[in-house]
């Protein structure tokens, strides 16, 4: 136990540091920085905008304002939204720093489908001068306790499973270019201190309408929940097909289409992970999302039906495909995803033969609390009887501050056909700074 408040004590004081560090390096850059002020009446609720406003580009149905029926629901969505909120209107009210961030922390946002980074206005630049128009740091923090209740035992331990600073910045206007550098600094003993460094280091751009070309290591579209941040999912763990087959980045190029009815990501990439290797061999990623209901201004919720293929060679070939359903109505949400994979390139390489799925529903009580449940089956190697394994899980997520400041409650089930069964209680936090 002591051995635990030791853990947790290292972490605050790591993350208060980190606050610190950025907070002081905004400090130091803001003799360079435009000195703007704009009035900004922009909240994350329903607020109607004034007349002389200019939309902003998270208003996603061009109504004047930012609710539910801007949902954001699939990655590619993300991938726009993500660059295009990077360009909304800074505050630059007077007001001493410690003010600022007081404030950021008493924000209200009703708004859970986007990373609404707390201390954006804060730690933005803005520059006269130079090929950059605007540089956006932030910080990211995700750790969980867990208790584990096996039938003759017991243990709890703390994992830190997500310590990331970074930056996205937007090129002069005439370049239409965009980019993003984030590193990784959770401790880990699977990697070498370098090989876990650097998670996303890309350029993008927006030369072609509806698109987005990326060139660098960017995070790779396996599955549907396996391709898209952890800020996302709504329980501390991903799903079984997702955090074994997906999670992972890749060096190469990638093309994000995105419209009403339908968007897509296809990526063209060295089969290598975590710089490992310099070229081990080849691989394409590919993921297609269909949106139905997509001209109906929200009136019926966004369904999504997706599917994808990852396939490549690192020494032995591999190929994962998989399929997704998923709707979102009101305050309720619910999705089902299936995978395969005849060999897997994630974390580690594989020649198992896999396959899984899993269903979540979730429901809304109020802007801040979210019941969610799922139920998970997962069979690591098809030509091996006897080893399936079934998650049950019921969990709670509690929107402090949006995803900016969430902490999540989850209760899971392990039914394992070759192991011993287990319960698991997990108790999880998520800062964006």
């Amino acid at each position: 136990m002591q051995q635990l408040c030791d853990i947790l004590i290292f972490v605050n004081t790591l993350l208060r540091f980190f606050i610190l560090g950025l907070l002081l390096f905004h400090a130091a850059v803001s003799v360079a920085v435009e000195n703007i002020s704009v009035q900004k009446n922009i909240h994350e609720g329903e607020i109607i905008l004034p007349e002389n406003t200019k939309l902003p580009k998270r208003d996603l149905n061009n109504d004047g304002v930012i609710d539910n029926k801007d949902l954001l629901i699939d990655t590619a969505e993300e991938n726009f939204f993500m660059f295009n909120h990077l360009g909304d209107p800074i505050n630059r009210e007077e007001g001493s720093l410690f003010y600022k961030i007081n404030k950021a922390l008493k924000a209200e946002v009703k708004r859970t489908d986007y990373s609404n980074h707390l201390f954006k206005d804060v730690l933005t630049a803005d520059f006269d001068k130079g090929p950059i128009d605007r540089i956006q740091f932030y910080g990211k923090y995700r750790g969980n306790l867990s208790f584990n209740f096996m039938q003759n035992d017991y243990n709890s331990e703390y994992d830190i499973t997500s310590i990331d600073v970074g930056m996205m910045g937007q090129l002069n206007p005439e370049y239409k270019t965009d980019f993003k550098l984030q590193f990784k600094l959770t401790p880990t003993n699977e990697l070498t201190f370098f090989q876990n460094l650097i998670s996303d280091a890309y350029i993008v751009n927006f030369a072609i309408p509806n698109h987005q070309i990326m060139v660098g290591n960017s995070r790779n579209q396996v599955g549907y929940e396996g391709g898209m941040s952890t800020s996302y999912v709504p329980f501390v763990l991903r799903s079984q097909i997702s955090r074994t087959f997906g999670n992972t980045r890749a060096f190469g190029v990638r093309v994000i289409g995105n419209y009403p009815l339908i968007d897509y990501s296809l990526a063209a990439n060295s089969s290598d992970r975590f710089f490992k290797e310099f070229f081990p061999g080849s691989e394409f990623t590919g993921w297609v999302n269909l949106k139905p209901l997509g001209k109906t201004n929200g009136r019926y919720g966004k369904l999504v039906i997706g599917g994808g293929l990852n396939t490549g060679k690192k020494h032995e070939n591999y190929t994962v495909s998989g399929a997704y359903i998923g709707w979102n109505y009101k305050d309720f949400m619910a999705n089902f995803e299936y995978a395969i994979a005849d060999g897997y390139n994630a974390r580690v390489l594989s020649t198992n033969k896999s396959q899984g799925f899993y269903t979540t529903i979730g429901y809304k009580l109020t802007p801040k609390i979210q019941l969610v449940a799922r139920y998970d089956h997962f069979d690591p190697n098809r030509e091996i009887n006897g080893d399936i394994r079934r998650e049950y899980s019921a969990g709670i997520n509690y929107f402090i501050i949006g995803q900016g400041m969430r902490i999540l409650l989850n209760y899971v089930y392990c039914d394992n056909e070759n192991l011993e069964d287990s319960h698991r209680l997990i108790l999880g936090t998520q800062i964006l700074l």
